[in-house]
């Protein structure tokens, strides 16, 4: 079994703790790990032979490559990378052509890396039984077990019972109150997981008699893959032509073989602060408190600090989110209107809905500290044995001092190596690169002085990362 790991994602459900280019899948929300982590080791736990295949896209390659590491262990197919996105039925044929190149009847179990599963005795029972229906070629989804009326999800409605599944009956839209509190009472529907188990060639053959350009953008974007690093990049051109759908409008709601498994297993797409609220334990005053947070006379509510201290009093059914860079305030019944905060960012120019203060790099982290008019100051974190790319900066200059670890500098002609409380300076067009030598990492201060500090202000002349 291969598990399709689908990591995309825009950052605006879970704003301002996650961010267009570190969306909520790669943040620690419900436990220590990731919701990416332990996606990948649901994956792996289901038998010993188990893979795993991740799709995303450019900006989140390093980072799904790095916790992809961590977790899997070498239990890896590799990690496929999307030039443009197009919706998760033409993600999931690219996931299946690469399976079906050395195995057409591989089962290929789709998993989106955001969700949460609390029981994973169930969640292993329940693909037990669906693999068994996708052997035989079903095309199977996974139906959660609704325990209130949900509006926020679409639904599934079962059909006659075979051997642990069901048939689906039909693809349901998001309902409204009283059209969910009837699904709920009838007891015949089930929430839409948006996790599917089947064959690779059974779907390339479903998605071939119901949306053969589709497919055909796929081969042909397929056809032209290369690999670069740990990915595959596919064609771009071919790929930007394939039609934007989801496998439930592409696939799922015309094919004649879908069937679907109840899954009774604590899960939760993750998709508001409410969401996470309803997830995690709770006071006896029904609040959820994550970080340094005082209350008084506070109900209902979700506070979660990243390090400064809330202090709340006389609130209820309220979500406040510190970062160090944001601070959210909202009526919990309305935080699925937090993308239109997002939005108010966006149009005003500023990157507080791309970027947190700490940015994610291949070769390690830098965090902004202070910025005023021509210059700002970073902390910057080099992972072991990892390098910035031999560069040069048309408008800026850069002093950098080591406060932890060994660097080499390559700056001009010249080559430095420095320790702890040692510096150096890079004159405005002169090429240099860094270099973290040692075993630990190097932790360093960089002020940047110049008429502009953008970071598209790079000219790579060599890079690791294969980075334009």
């Amino acid at each position: 079994m291969l598990a399709v790991i689908l990591s995309g994602g825009s950052g605006t459900r879970l704003w301002p703790l996650s961010r267009e280019a570190y969306p909520k899948q790669f943040l620690p929300v419900v436990s220590d790990d990731s919701l990416l982590a332990e996606t990948i080791d649901r994956g792996l736990a289901l038998d010993e032979t188990a893979r795993v295949l991740a799709i995303t896209n450019e900006d989140h390659r390093f980072v799904v490559a790095a916790q992809l590491q961590a977790q899997a262990k070498g239990r890896t197919a590799g990690i496929i990378l999307e030039p443009v996105g197009r919706n998760t039925a033409p993600a999931i044929a690219l996931a299946a052509l690469a399976a079906a190149e050395e195995n057409p009847e591989e089962l290929l179990l789709v998993m989106p890396s955001d969700h949460v599963l609390r029981d994973l005795a169930a969640f292993r029972a329940a693909v037990a039984v669906g693999a068994a229906a996708a052997n035989s070629g079903k095309l199977v989804t996974f139906g959660i077990v609704p325990n209130a009326p949900h509006t926020g999800y679409g639904y599934i409605k079962a059909g006659a019972e075979l051997g642990g599944c069901n048939e689906v009956a039909a693809f349901v839209e998001k309902p409204d109150e009283a059209t969910a509190q009837r699904y709920l009472v009838e007891g015949d529907y089930f929430w839409n997981s948006g996790m599917f188990l089947f064959r690779a060639d059974r779907y390339l053959e479903e998605l071939q008699a119901h949306n053969p350009a589709m497919l055909d953008a796929c081969r042909a974007a397929w056809g032209e893959k290369q690999a670069d690093l740990d990915f595959v990049r596919v064609g771009r051109k071919a790929f930007e032509d394939c039609p934007d759908d989801s496998i439930d409008y592409a696939v799922m709601e015309k094919t004649r073989d879908a069937v679907v498994v109840p899954l009774d297993a604590g899960w939760s797409d993750v998709g508001s602060w409410s969401a996470l609220w309803e997830i995690q334990p709770q006071d006896e005053h029904g609040n959820v408190c994550r970080g340094d947070v005082i209350t008084e006379d506070v109900t209902g509510s979700y506070i979660h600090s990243e390090g400064r201290l809330i202090a709340a009093l006389g609130i209820s059914d309220h979500v406040i989110v510190e970062t160090d860079d944001v601070v959210l305030v909202a009526d919990r019944s309305r935080v699925q209107e937090v993308k239109k905060l997002v939005a108010k960012v966006k149009e005003r120019g500023r990157m507080e809905h791309r970027f947190h203060k700490k940015v994610h790099r291949p070769w390690g982290t830098y965090e902004g500290i202070a910025m005023g008019e021509r210059f700002q100051v970073k902390r910057i974190t080099v992972n072991p044995g990892a390098s910035l790319s031999l560069q040069k900066h048309h408008h800026r200059a850069e002093h950098w001092v080591v406060v932890k670890g060994t660097a080499t500098v390559n700056r001009g002609e010249e080559t430095l190596l420095l320790t702890e409380d040692q510096s150096t300076y890079i004159p405005l067009g002169v090429t240099h690169r860094l270099v973290n030598p040692g075993v630990i990492p190097l932790e360093l201060i960089e002020v940047q002085t110049g008429s502009y500090l953008g970071e598209d202000d790079i000219v790579r002349f060599e890079d690791t990362y294969n980075r334009v």
